[in-house]
């Protein structure tokens, strides 16, 4: 506890390579939890010790296939009602994962734990410039409660430029009908 600014607590962890399961890499990190806000994101300062596997060629693999659609990319239900998820839209899928975590991140408290459950649509917006666009509607659980939650969020991406969530909002459970 730090008096008048919150709880900080110190986290020991491995990071598997979700690519390539026997790839692991150790990591520290420092998480605090503001009180004086609910609605700032905690604090997090991590170092990690050595690297993952470098996915460059994946990337822009899966960069060339998206760009090279004819039409804009739609899917539904990822995974599907028995788990999985077919190798060609796992790229789309990590992609979820990954911006998933910002809003996870973004939205947590100390009594939260979020997962992302499912995509349940995902459609590409066409744009002018070299950036992938993917407006998703994706299910997080809440895990202490038991919830699932809507949420929408729209991310760019590009191999040389990363993953940026421009957009995320909270959905209402309606809008899932």
């Amino acid at each position: 506890d730090i008096d008048d600014v919150g709880h900080k607590y110190h986290l020991d962890l491995v990071l598997e390579d979700v690519l390539d399961k026997d790839s692991t890499v150790n990591c520290t990190a420092e998480v605090l939890y503001h009180l004086s806000n609910k609605n700032i994101a905690p604090a997090v300062q991590f170092t990690i010790e050595g690297e993952l596997k470098n996915t460059d060629e994946a990337d822009y693999i899966f960069y060339s296939r998206i760009k090279s659609l004819e039409k804009e990319l739609v899917a539904e239900n990822m995974p599907d009602s028995h788990g999985s998820v077919s190798p060609e839209m796992e790229p789309i899928h990590l992609l979820a994962q990954v911006a998933s975590g910002y809003v996870i991140w973004q939205n947590s408290t100390e009594n939260t734990t979020f997962q992302l459950a499912q995509i349940k649509h995902v459609k590409q917006v066409k744009r002018s410039d070299d950036c992938l666009e993917f407006d998703y509607m994706i299910l997080l659980h809440e895990m202490v409660s038991q919830e699932i939650i809507p949420w929408q969020m729209t991310v760019l991406w590009h191999p040389q430029h990363g993953v940026q969530v421009t957009q995320d909002s909270c959905q209402p459970k309606h809008a899932l009908e």
